[in-house]
């Protein structure tokens, strides 16, 4: 007796931008701090209920957020112990409760005399693990995944400073692959970003810049800031920046002023087919944070919900399911996600090692 939904496969690989998730890979589900021990919480992740968690002893876990029995959420439900000292979770409605591996542990209707291997019933499990003050869920491939993954979560050079200085969240109204190639791309900067601070419409430029395959994705090496970027200026010193992306929807900029640093992380989490989670964080061991910290969160607010204005406006062309003309070199980055997908799914239902399909190359573009 188990949940329903966990008996289809789902190695059929996503072909076409815009549809389909990967899977096989560790996405982004919350701020540590946002986990308290004891509570649990309900995301939606690529179309699935997940229960996210923290028993009273600070460890994690992660369910499919639905009870077997009435398809109650566990999430409203509450975090117990059993007898031998096991955490389990308690559904609201009747009291069934699973273990952090899925298993059930209880009916409490049956009777003595009923004769019932509650054993038997499960609850998907899904992966979860705790890194640099964020939490990951993995999302397999075989919904009957029942082991470890074969990869830890991703790491980031930069998370200094100790806790986030700006975090900032909102929800994009589009397929995480619209949403990856909008906040990757370079070119629209001063049509859609345009502030005194930032940069104007008529500030545009000619840029080259050097790109290499990194682990699953590919990076913008270190460079000095474009000199239209006027909110770089708040660092002082002479600030280098690198670019990186990485797959499932992972963003971030690196930016050194000397021995300080300023990391800013942006990480896309699809909700479902229309709908992505955005979430941006920034640690910085910099003393412009301190004094600064208010105007530039009020800025990174600024940019997120002007991409997102962006793409609603998008959203009312592509609900005519046109197909997109991409330019070289400015829409290069969007084909490498394209590529890096594709080899991705490829290479987990191959069972074979990743290949990067990204090479060295510098790219030039206007803006």
């Amino acid at each position: 007796m188990a949940d329903g939904d966990m008996s289809k496969p789902a190695k059929a690989p996503p072909t076409r931008f815009g549809t389909g998730f990967l899977r096989d890979i560790w996405y982004f589900a919350a701020l540590s701090g946002d986990v308290k021990p004891g509570a649990m919480a309900r995301h939606e992740m690529l179309g699935e209920p997940v229960l996210v968690g923290r028993d009273r002893k600070g460890q994690l876990l992660a369910l499919r957020d639905v009870c077997p029995h009435r398809a109650a959420p566990l999430s409203a439900g509450r975090i117990t112990t059993e007898a031998d000292g096991q955490t389990s979770v308690e559904c609201p409605y009747h009291g069934w409760r699973f273990g952090r591996s899925g298993q059930c542990q209880a009916v409490p209707s049956l009777t003595a005399d009923q004769a019932m291997d509650v054993g038997r019933i499960r609850v998907k499990r899904y992966p979860v693990a705790e890194s640099q003050g964020m939490v990951w869920v993995w999302m397999a491939s075989d919904p009957r995944f029942d082991g470890e993954p074969s990869e830890p979560p991703p790491q980031f050079e930069g998370v200094v400073g100790g806790g986030p200085r700006i975090i900032d969240r909102m929800v994009f109204d589009s397929h995480i692959d619209h949403a990856v190639v909008g906040l990757m791309d370079p070119a629209h900067g001063p049509y859609v970003h345009q502030q005194w601070w930032w940069r104007s419409k008529g500030s545009q430029h000619d840029k080259a810049k050097k790109f290499e395959p990194r682990e699953a994705g590919f990076s913008m090496i270190r460079h000095e800031p474009s000199k239209n970027s006027r909110a770089y200026a708040i660092l002082g010193g002479e600030p280098l920046t690198e670019i990186t992306f990485r797959l499932p929807g992972l963003r971030w900029e690196h930016i050194t002023i000397g021995a300080r640093q300023v990391l800013s992380l942006t990480c896309l989490t699809p909700i479902h087919d229309t709908a992505t989670r955005i979430t941006q964080i920034l640690w910085s061991d910099h003393p412009a944070f301190v004094f600064m910290r208010p105007f530039v969160a009020a800025g990174a607010r600024v940019f997120l919900r002007q991409d997102a204005a962006m793409v609603n406006l998008q959203n009312q062309g592509l609900k005519y399911d046109p197909s997109l003309l991409w330019v070289d070199d400015a829409d290069t980055q969007a084909k490498w996600y394209q590529q890096l997908k594709k080899e991705w799914a490829a290479s987990r239902s191959a069972e074979r090692p990743f290949e990067n399909p990204v090479k060295p190359v510098t790219l030039k573009w206007r803006s």
